[in-house]
This record gives C-alpha cells, sequence and structure tokens, in this order.
C-alpha cells in the first residue's frame, strides 16, 4: 500500500488524496462545461450544412423541371441552378464550421482543465511515487540482517544526534559491536522517519 502506517501521515495523505481527486472532478466537470458549451457552434455548423443541401437539392430539382418548360426554360432554370450552387457553398461552410468548431471544443475543453489539473496532479503523484519507492526499499531492507544494519547505518548519517542519544549513549560504538538491540532500534529509527511503523518485537 503507498501510504505511511503513522496515523498523523497516514491522514496527512488520505486528505491529500481527496483534495487531489476533488480539485480533478471539479476541472473535469469545468472542461464538460467549456467543451459542451463550444459544441453548440458545431451544432449550428452542422444544422446549416443539412438545411443548405436540403434546399440545394431542391432548387436543383426545381431547375431541372424548369428545363422542360418550352421558350423559357433555360431562362427559369438557370437562376435555380444558381440558387442551388449558392446554398451548396453555404452548405460547405457550415462544414466548415462544423469541424472548427467540434476541434475548437476539444482544444479550449483541454487547455481549460489540464492546467489546474496538471499543476495539482503532478507534484501530487510525484511526492506520492517518491514515498512509496522510499517505503517499499526500506521495508526490503528491514527483512534481512544485512539490510538492518543497512538502516541503522543510514540512521547514524541522516538522523539528529539527539534521537541517536535516545537510543545509545554510544549509538556508533554499538553498531560497530552490531549489537542487535541498538541495531533494531536505529533501524526503526529510520524506519519512523520514511512513515513506517514497525511490530514491537522488532525494536524490543
Amino acid at each position: 500500500m503507498p501510504y505511511s502506517t503513522k496515523p498523523l501521515r497516514l491522514f496527512v495523505q488520505l486528505m491529500s488524496d481527496i483534495t487531489v481527486s476533488v480539485w480533478t472532478t471539479i476541472w473535469v466537470f469545468v472542461g464538460l462545461a467549456v467543451h459542451s458549451a463550444i459544441s453548440t457552434i458545431a451544432i449550428a455548423g452542422r444544422q446549416v450544412e443539412s438545411g443548405s443541401k436540403g434546399v440545394a437539392d431542391n432548387l436543383a430539382s426545381a431547375g431541372h423541371g424548369a428545363q422542360q418548360i418550352p421558350l423559357v426554360g433555360d431562362a427559369v432554370s438557370k437562376p435555380l441552378t444558381a440558387a442551388s450552387e449558392a446554398a451548396l457553398d453555404i452548405a460547405g461552410a457550415g462544414h466548415d464550421l462544423d469541424t472548427t468548431g467540434t476541434w475548437l471544443a476539444v482544444v479550449l475543453a483541454l487547455a481549460v482543465a489540464a492546467t489546474p489539473i496538471l499543476a495539482v496532479t503532478a507534484p501530487w503523484l510525484f511526492l506520492r511515487l517518491r514515498f512509496f519507492r522510499r517505503k517499499w526499499v526500506v521495508t526490503a531492507l528491514a527483512a534481512t540482517p544485512a539490510g538492518e544494519q543497512l538502516l541503522a547505518l543510514r540512521a547514524l548519517t541522516n538522523r539528529p544526534p539527539r534521537k541517536l542519544a535516545a537510543i545509545s549513549p554510544d549509538p556508533v560504538g554499538a553498531w560497530r559491536r552490531e549489537d542487535p538491540v541498538t541495531i533494531r532500534a536505529l533501524a526503526a529509527l529510520e524506519l519512523r522517519a520514511a512513515g513506517i511503523t514497525i511490530p514491537a518485537r522488532r525494536t524490543a
């Protein structure tokens, strides 16, 4: 589990998870709202395209029929044909509006939602992965005598002198003598610094 076994640190981690989840959810909904709002442009474009194509088909059909009128057939059909072509141009513009609106809705939704989401989740994820990796490493070390000695040495290097003195008056000498009680206590100190508590029998 990528969580600390220390109650206070575990509480902080859980609160950070909840906060990040709520933050992400809020901005996802904001992005969806932006997408929905911009998509109305695409919907309007599709409506214009569909309606214009229908008008163009009707005008083309009327122009074709007008050609059958004796004497004035060509004169009547030409304006209808021209109007049909104009309607097709409008349909093309509607198609372009549909394509642009669809693309713009996706881009703006991602731009609005992704920036605040990444600004929070990126450092959160980095810290959580770093904690999980450290926990995995020190837990694996604590499972072996040699690893426990290495943890004790890390404690001698990294922990404050007052905490070392609370374990033994001479923690370095005890470590050199391979005193098991001192080594286990030092290893437990390093584990606690990593956010991990161990059973009492290992520190006794």
